[in-house]
């Protein structure tokens, strides 16, 4: 019997490209999967996965991921993964690496930019009814004062005191990938199958066995190959590549730094607490500065 494969240690954001298939955490794999004309189906599965019934996706539709404001001097707006379903709903896809201050705003005015453009070159007559919007982010981060024991979460307008849907045509659903943690044996759902291909593309060595005969995912992981790439996706691949591993770099820098810098400082405080208690017991100065290393100019100041 073929064994399972089972995911390797190889990660992409201290090296060069040595994984068989790319890192699907980044904006140009994004788009490679899911806004191409030939990888719609993948895209089709893949909200079909997230929706888990509620919303069934026969076809799909890619619009423009570009959204001028009303005016010149208004901020476009730029989507990752645009598309129309086949009951004209409309679905915003994202990719999001890393948290944002105000993220929860930005998806927020997303949708809202979406819903508004809907309104404009209508008839006279027109009476408001409006399409349904979804905006679905994939994160490679945990929100804060976000539930531990969920890893997708389905946000919609609810009454507060019955519990029951207000609206039905405008949904939000986030997917917080580090707390996703099933491991390939324990894959169930279709959903399963695709936030552990999201989340480990890079560290597999070929397509496990009970991925294989899925037609979805194999195409994935034909999709996903790195010699598949053209020449020009390959240097777009590359470049995203190392920003991610610059990017790495830095904050690992900055994040040492900054123990480094509070080491510094509780250190600062230990001593400043330890130069009252000796002066609350009358010691003499010159024995303060010895033991604290303070100077006698910030002795004399507490």
């Amino acid at each position: 019997m073929q064994q399972e494969t089972s995911v390797s240690t190889t990660t992409t954001t201290t090296e060069e490209v040595t994984s068989r298939y790319i890192d699907f955490k980044l904006d140009f794999s994004f788009h490679h999967f899911f806004a191409k004309e030939g990888h719609l189906d993948l895209l089709r599965d893949f909200l079909n996965s997230v929706f888990e019934g509620r919303k069934v996706i026969k076809q799909v539709r890619l619009g423009k991921t570009e959204r001028k404001g009303d005016q010149k001097q208004n901020r476009k707006t730029v989507f990752d993964v645009y598309c129309t379903g086949d009951n004209n709903e409309d679905f915003i896809v994202e990719m999001q690496k890393g948290n944002q201050e105000h993220f929860k705003d930005r998806i927020l005015f997303y949708t809202a930019n979406l819903v508004q453009g809907h309104g404009k070159s209508v008839e006279a007559n027109w009476d408001y009814k409006l399409p349904e919007v979804y905006f679905v982010a994939v994160m490679d981060f945990v929100l804060d004062e976000s539930p531990n024991e969920h890893h997708i979460h389905d946000v919609r307008l609810v009454e507060m005191r019955t519990k029951k849907q207000f609206y039905d045509k405008l949904g939000y659903i986030y997917i917080e990938l580090p707390k996703f943690t099933k491991t390939l044996d324990e894959l169930e759902t279709n959903e399963d199958k695709w936030l552990y291909c999201l989340r480990h593309m890079t560290e597999f060595e070929e397509i496990p066995v009970s991925l294989s005969n899925n037609s979805t995912f194999k195409k994935l992981f034909e999709v996903a190959e790195v010699t598949n790439l053209t020449p020009e996706e390959m240097d777009a691949y590359q470049r995203e590549l190392k920003r991610k591993r610059d990017n790495y770099s830095h904050e690992q820098y900055i994040l040492g730094k900054g123990i480094e810098q509070g080491l510094e400082q509780g250190k600062h405080e230990q001593a400043v607490e330890m130069a009252r208690e000796m002066i609350a017991n009358g010691e003499p100065i010159e024995k303060v500065i010895k033991y604290t290393k303070l100077s006698k100019e910030e002795i004399e100041s507490l």
